[in-house]
């Protein structure tokens, strides 16, 4: 995959200056993940069985039309601003121009690489966008596999205008896609940049977007002010709540955190999905997002429709028979195997 070197700005900008690059290199860490290796945990469940024409015409506008994107050419003149927070906030606004429902700054370190991989950038910019909870009425379902990858190509086409926005500034970056092949883990990230806390089912839950939302980052050695992670309880929420384990089809969701899993941002062991059990469902049901829309945190008040749609605030769960787990025999991430006979 091609790799995207980033940047412009009027806010407060202090003296234009020439292009002086760093070249400060960050490995992973010892317990950093693999990347997660889609093919062979398609090969272990059969290959791929789900075909969703709209889906896979999707990915093919990713792959041909945004892949070749990543790249381009850095201003030779840079913008220097009075000070980082300026410049976050610069970059932060341009990320909402572009159609980013939240954005924030975090310092790359080496947990947050994968295993093997290394970056010479200091700082991510995270972005997220949310996915339209009108298509999630039903799941798993057509509708709700198509808007998954709907918004990992619009938040792609964010982090791709944002990084030409970078470049243009005169600072290299790296474009880090919602579904590309990142360095990056965009999670543990998220959560430093202030996005919210880790749910019960993996994923991110955001004060206001609930689990609806998607991450991608563009990283880069632009000196910015770094966001702060929040504790809003809703890790608290999560250990009261079981409503993603109740609705788990492949019963891959935990009752309790795990302490082999590591610590979250606020010093909590992590849930930890066992990865065996849901990646056959879903790979075989609609790329499955049962757990995100069950997600009732905060009495649904994230879950309404912006645009006046009639929706309704909890969907129709298909639940259908969980195929045999799997645990390819390939470098992968811990995972425990929850309730497994």
């Amino acid at each position: 995959m091609n790799r995207a070197k980033c940047c412009r700005c009027n806010l407060n900008q202090r003296s234009i200056a020439l292009v002086n690059t760093e070249n400060n290199v960050v490995n992973s860490s010892a317990t950093s993940p693999p990347a997660f290796n889609w093919d062979e945990w398609y090969r272990s469940v059969g290959g791929r069985s789900i075909q969703i024409k709209e889906a896979d015409e999707i990915l093919k506008q990713i792959r041909e039309y945004q892949y070749p994107r990543f790249t381009g050419e850095v201003n030779h003149e840079q913008v220097v601003f009075d000070n980082d927070a300026l410049a976050a906030r610069a970059v932060k606004q341009k990320a909402f121009d572009l159609g980013a429902d939240e954005a924030g700054i975090a310092e790359i370190e080496p947990g947050d690489i994968y295993k093997g991989r290394q970056v010479s950038e200091k700082y991510a910019i995270v972005v997220g966008q949310r996915m339209l909870w009108r298509k999630f009425q039903e799941v798993p379902s057509h509708d709700s596999a198509v808007e998954c990858l709907r918004v990992y190509f619009t938040l792609g086409e964010v982090v791709i205008r944002l990084a030409d926005y970078i470049r243009s500034l005169g600072y290299a970056c790296t474009v880090e896609h919602p579904i590309g092949d990142s360095d990056v883990l965009h999670i543990p990230l998220a959560l430093k940049a202030g996005f919210g806390e880790l749910g019960r089912h993996g994923s991110i839950i955001h004060p206001k977007m609930g689990p609806m939302f998607r991450l991608g980052s563009v990283i880069t050695n632009m000196p910015l002010q770094t966001d702060s992670p929040i504790d809003a309880g809703i890790a608290a929420f999560c250990d009261k709540c079981r409503a993603c384990r109740i609705y788990c089809p492949a019963n891959a969701i935990p009752d309790q955190r795990s302490p082999e899993a590591g610590k979250d941002h606020l010093g909590n062991d992590r849930y930890k999905v066992d990865t065996g059990k849901c990646f056959p469902y879903f790979a075989k049901h609609n790329y499955c997002s049962i757990c995100l829309p069950v997600c009732v945190y905060q009495h649904k008040e994230w879950a309404k429709d912006f645009e006046g749609f009639t929706t309704k605030l909890f969907p129709d769960v298909k639940m259908k028979d969980a195929p045999v787990p799997t645990d390819p025999s390939i470098p992968k991430h811990w995972y425990p195997k929850n309730k497994r006979d």
